[in-house]
């Protein structure tokens, strides 16, 4: 089992950054991938970003530029540094951890809490 505790959510003004953390424990050798979603109220969710277990990154279209994913493997923690932020950005960030189990089959059997991100305009 794989536990996913998340911080670094808060309230700022738009072109303001934050950086969101999320500390994995237990069976981390189980994990393929980290990613980043996120929903805002009345909207789908949406993968903002990943970070593969060999280092490689991904960041959605709607985020390329502001944000950048990375991790401390030493800490198993990812972060997520969001920068420039506008109010679009509002939304409840969440990470997950995903199982690969071959022939494209993907599963995400961890989540996180989820973690409050408000810009004001």
């Amino acid at each position: 089992q794989v536990q996913l505790v998340e911080s670094g959510g808060g309230l700022v003004q738009a072109g303001g950054s934050l950086r969101l953390s999320c500390a994995a424990s237990g069976s981390i050798s189980e994990i393929s991938a980290m990613c980043w979603y996120r929903q805002a109220p009345g909207m789908q969710r949406e993968l903002v970003a990943s970070i593969t277990s060999r280092g490689s990154t991904y960041v959605a279209d709607s985020v390329k530029g502001r944000f950048t994913i990375s991790r401390d493997n030493a800490k198993s923690t990812v972060y997520l540094q969001m920068n420039s932020l506008i109010p679009d950005d509002t939304a409840v960030y969440t990470c997950t951890g995903e199982r690969d189990y071959g022939g494209g089959m993907v599963v995400i059997p961890y989540w996180g809490q989820g973690t409050q991100v408000t810009v004001s305009s």
